[in-house]
C-alpha cells in the first residue's frame, strides 16, 4: 500500500540546494585559508589588510566602557535579525 500522495504539488529545491552549496564552498574555502595562513608566514601576512589595533595596542584603556558598547551592539546587531523588529522601523 503506498501512503504517498501523487496529486501533491513539488516545491522546486534548487534555490535551496544553491544556498546549501554556496554556504558549505565558502566555509571549505574560509578554512583553507585559515589553515594556509597557519602554515605559512607569507600568506598569514598578505591576509593581515589592516592593523586595526595600532592605536591601542601600547596602552590601558576602559574596559567596562568598551565591555557595555560591544554588549550593546552585539544585541542590536542580533534584533536586527528578526523581521518583525525590522517591520517596526
Amino acid at each position: 500500500m503506498n501512503t504517498s500522495d501523487s496529486t501533491a504539488p513539488t516545491i522546486p529545491n534548487g534555490s535551496g540546494a544553491a544556498a546549501m552549496l554556496a554556504a558549505a564552498i565558502g566555509s571549505f574555502v574560509l578554512a583553507l585559508i585559515a589553515f594556509a595562513g597557519d602554515k605559512s608566514v607569507r600568506i598569514k601576512n598578505s591576509l593581515n589588510f589592516y592593523k586595526p589595533t595600532w592605536r591601542w595596542g601600547k596602552r590601558n584603556v576602559a574596559m567596562s566602557r568598551i565591555n557595555r558598547v560591544s554588549l550593546a551592539l552585539l544585541v542590536l546587531s542580533i534584533l536586527l535579525t528578526f523581521p518583525p523588529i525590522v517591520d517596526l522601523l
